[in-house]
């Protein structure tokens, strides 16, 4: 009975003794429960337990487990890491906003379509600001935003005096400069006292001016708007105005055109002028014979007689630097440019300029080839057009 149980003994490893010899018990069991042990999955964390042949093969499958687990571990934290959609609530903050797109018409003539964004708060105030859009700007669009060119100024002098068609004059002048791009200066010069009258047209029309007044004594001179123009000249010099200068008399008629020419002048710029005769049956031209900008003629009127250059007071402009800055343009003398009361009428013009350029190779041509007549120069009289009484009223323009 002792030794069916000593058989059964779960402790195999232990040697028993018989009378002085010692055995081990082999049962199946005991190989069962050693097989096992070996086998264990807790064997390759105790290799110095086992055998030496046991922990060969704990070695290798330690080295399994241990890529199995970097592997999981790589993957956990690549998918960890990535994104796999947004928060729907957030929660923890004092309010929250809902932001909803929609277009929203301007009320101007244009009809320009603004896009508002528009934020409601928890209490169920809505504001609205304007929505930003961020966009790349070209780099063409940079240049010509930066490679501006401001336009050359404009000095317009208009002489005027009293008479029955004065308001029309001056009212049809001023809107014609009005809708040339500035910057433009028009002065205007009146004789011995600046009228209300002609100070109330000017500033209505909106144009940037300056109003003169000719003190000197004009009972003897004929051509009273030589000193008109040379009171302008004057002014012109003594403030050293930079731009370019264009006697615009109040009874010519100017296109807009002209205007724009007159910005490409560099010294000296003429063009024909077209003058309805007394008669009014037949039109004279009077001006340049252009080959592209370069002046080869002119067109002759045989009734003003032999004159060095054939150019109407309405047919050139110049540089007004010419007038205050003569070393620039290497004049000979510094004596001032004006114009002269007493030559005789018709040769105003030339006079004038041949103080400001030597010859046709200082001109410039306008508009290229000189081929477009840019104003018309209408000698119209009140005389023709209202009575006697009319002419006499000196104060009330619009009559």
């Amino acid at each position: 009975m002792s030794s069916l149980l000593r058989t059964l003994s779960l402790y195999h490893d232990r040697p028993y003794q018989n009378g002085g010899n010692q055995f081990s018990v082999n049962s199946p069991s005991h190989r069962a429960l050693s097989n096992a042990k070996s086998s264990s999955p807790l064997s390759p964390f105790f290799p110095g337990v086992l055998s030496q042949k046991s922990s060969r093969k704990g070695m290798s499958s330690w080295k399994k487990w241990f890529f199995r687990c970097l592997i999981f571990f790589s993957l956990g934290f690549l998918l960890g890491m990535a994104p796999f959609g947004g928060y729907e609530d957030v929660k923890g903050r004092d309010f929250s906003f809902e932001e909803n797109t929609m277009a929203k018409s301007a009320e101007n003539d244009e009809g320009d379509v603004r896009n508002l964004l528009v934020v409601e708060a928890k209490g169920g105030e809505g504001l609205v600001v304007d929505k930003v859009e961020l966009r790349v700007v070209e780099e063409k669009e940079v240049k010509e935003r930066f490679d501006f060119v401001p336009r050359k100024q404009l000095i317009v002098v208009t002489p005027t005096y009293n008479r029955a068609l004065q308001a029309y004059y001056l009212n049809r002048l001023g809107q014609v400069l009005r809708l040339v791009p500035p910057p433009l200066l028009w002065i205007v010069v009146e004789m011995n006292v600046a009228s209300l009258e002609t100070a109330d047209i000017l500033r209505k029309t909106g144009v940037m001016y300056r109003h003169l007044v000719t003190t000197k004594n004009l009972t003897d001179v004929k051509d009273k708007s030589v000193h008109q123009r040379n009171t302008a000249l004057e002014h012109i010099e003594n403030h050293k105005l930079d731009g370019v200068v264009y006697f615009a008399d109040d009874d010519s008629i100017h296109s807009l055109e002209l205007f724009e020419c007159l910005r490409e002048i560099r010294r000296f710029g003429t063009w024909p002028v077209a003058m309805l005769a007394q008669t009014w049956n037949k039109v004279e031209l009077e001006g340049p014979v252009c080959n592209g900008s370069q002046v080869i003629g002119w067109h002759t009127n045989k009734s003003k007689g032999l004159r060095r250059f054939h150019i109407d007071m309405s047919g050139f402009a110049f540089n007004s630097t010419i007038l205050w800055d003569p070393k620039r343009w290497q004049r000979p003398t510094s004596d001032p440019i004006r114009q002269l009361d007493t030559v005789k009428e018709g040769f105003h013009g030339t006079t004038f300029i041949e103080q400001v350029v030597e010859d046709e190779s200082q001109m410039e041509g306008l508009p290229l080839g000189c081929s477009k007549i840019l104003n018309w120069h209408l000698k119209l009289e009140a005389r023709e057009l209202f009575n006697s009484k009319a002419s006499l009223l000196q104060k009330n323009l619009d009559a």
